[in-house]
């Protein structure tokens, strides 16, 4: 008798896992599905494949939540490999490796420090941005020309963690969509010096932190108001239309309804009331 890969049973769960270096965010989470038996499943906030860390995953009904989510801002761990090239930004397609200057100290720190502002900046050819449809690295793979058009990225802290010729290591906090590959060409571009990422680990996206896959109440990771439903509880568990005056709070805006057995969000607009998610179980 074949052994079952997946239950039967829908599984609502969220969690953080450590996603590690040179497997796909994809990849890894078809591992995810199967340690845990369920295939119905999805990630927020792809990381390319030469990095690691914090990936959120949610099975079943939360993997509907993940807009609704308290995910930024991202904390990165990043190293620099001076003197080392790649059209990737990264070690996956270094093209040369030569010897670089010595940097003072003093300086690598300080320029960290000035990179705290919002950037304008292209992103990376090999990235996850779609160019008509397509993904940028899709097309960068196969050598066609590229044009990426400028964006914008906020850096709210950063820190130097250490410099030992040729590897600098720092850390960043960023705003959502952001390449800390692209920024650490802007930090090398201030020192004057060449150089690209040989590490990156995300160490956390928002409030979510790798804790051991610990299981995570998604109510505690809501960026939503709560608001409180006085009517029958009986429209809600069967999707029916909910009257405004049965709801505390009647201002425009995204919230959520809480019952014993499962939530919903709603949304207000123009004294109107619709469901974004409904009945999502606990």
């Amino acid at each position: 008798m074949q052994k079952r890969l997946y239950d039967n049973k829908p599984l609502n769960k969220l969690i953080v896992v450590n996603k590690p270096i040179f497997r796909s965010s994809n990849s890894y989470l078809n591992e995810i599905k199967r340690k845990y038996k369920n295939k119905k499943a999805g990630f927020s906030g792809t990381l390319d494949p030469f990095a690691c860390g914090c990936l959120i995953v949610a099975f079943g009904q939360y993997s509907k939540l993940f807009n609704y989510l308290k995910k930024t801002p991202k904390t990165y761990r990043a190293v620099i490999w001076l003197g080392t090239t790649s059209e990737s930004l990264d070690i996956e397609n270094i093209i040369t490796i030569k010897n670089e200057k010595v940097l003072s100290k003093a300086h690598i720190k300080e320029e960290i420090k000035n990179l705290v502002k919002v950037h304008e900046y292209y992103p990376p050819k090999f990235s996850a941005k779609k160019i008509d449809g397509k993904r940028a690295y899709d097309l960068a793979r196969e050598g066609k020309s590229i044009d990426m058009k400028k964006t914008f990225m906020e850096v709210f802290d950063t820190r130097f963690i250490s410099y030992k010729h040729p590897f600098i290591t720092f850390e960043a906090t960023v705003s959502e969509g952001s390449y800390i590959r692209s920024l650490a060409q802007i930090l090398l571009k201030k020192l004057d010096v060449k150089g690209t990422l040989s590490y990156l680990n995300r160490i956390n996206e928002g409030m979510f932190f790798y804790e051991n896959e610990k299981d995570l109440n998604p109510i505690d990771f809501l960026d939503l108001k709560e608001n409180t439903y006085t009517g029958e509880k009986s429209f809600f568990e069967n999707g029916k239309k909910i009257s405004l005056e049965f709801l505390e709070n009647k201002d425009d805006g995204k919230y959520i309804v809480k019952f014993e057995e499962f939530f919903s969000i709603i949304q207000i607009q123009n004294n109107e009331v619709k469901y974004l998610l409904n009945k999502v179980n606990f």
